[in-house]
């Protein structure tokens, strides 16, 4: 009896365990998922923000929205991408570790371009433009190689995949049509033959209908008896009979 009341704990325990632990990954999930969604949320709002300021506010302001504008695009779009290529091709962590490290620096620009919008001092932001400006286009840039560079790795696996694909497509349609492969009758090939002319009678035994042809060739038949007994004639000799001696 003490033993069944142990494994009933134990299973309740069990039981228990198990449900905390899916009820923590449930809302572990969720809580990602929310954290997601507002953080989708706050960078949709902040680039139609930058958009705007790089419309409505001329001069250095503008210029600084427009710079964080293509900053925070063209790094988004390749985190995207390799964090996309790195489940199929294994290759490519090395290309998210150097991303992961160009983030570094994207992110420090950002944060200074951001602070930079609020300074008052328009002359000095002017002057310090063209190096902002620099620094921005040498990130895209190396952004941009490391994007088209995994997406041209993996057309170029698509199209090696395609090309073996279509090799073997090739095999199988030939394989199916056989018969077109075969080698035809050469014109020049002699044609047999024809077969010496046969006799008349041998022309007609072979064309001739076969139960004529049959009663032909068969020896003629004495005639049938007729059955019941043979008639007796006047001029005819009675048979002698046997002598018993």
């Amino acid at each position: 009896m003490d033993a069944v009341i142990a494994v009933v704990a134990l299973l309740f325990v069990l039981f228990v365990v198990l449900g905390v632990y899916a009820t923590v990954k449930v809302v572990g999930a969720a809580k990602r998922r929310v954290d997601d969604t507002i953080s989708h949320a706050r960078r949709t709002v902040e680039d139609h923000t930058l958009r705007a300021k790089s419309f409505a506010q001329p001069g250095p302001a503008g210029e600084l929205a427009q710079l964080r504008l293509k900053l925070r695009t063209s790094m988004r779009a390749t985190q995207d991408a390799l964090h996309a290529g790195v489940a199929e091709d294994e290759s490519l962590k090395e290309s998210l570790g150097l991303f992961q490290r160009l983030s570094a620096h994207g992110h420090e620009l950002d944060a200074e371009l951001r602070r930079l919008e609020s300074e008052p001092d328009r002359a000095t932001l002017a002057e310090r433009l063209p190096d902002l400006s620099e620094r921005t286009e040498r990130i895209i840039h190396a952004a941009d190689s490391l994007r088209w560079a995994a997406r041209d790795r993996a057309r170029r696996f698509a199209d090696d995949d395609l090309d073996t694909l279509s090799a073997q497509i090739d095999v199988e349609t030939g394989a199916l049509r056989h018969w077109q492969t075969e080698e035809p009758t050469s014109p020049s090939a002699p044609w047999p033959e024809a077969p010496a002319a046969q006799p008349e009678a041998t022309a007609e035994q072979t064309w001739s209908d076969p139960s004529r042809t049959q009663r032909a060739e068969e020896p003629a038949r004495p005639a049938i008896t007729p059955p019941g007994p043979r008639p007796t004639y006047s001029w005819e000799k009675k048979p002698r009979p046997e002598s018993t001696t």
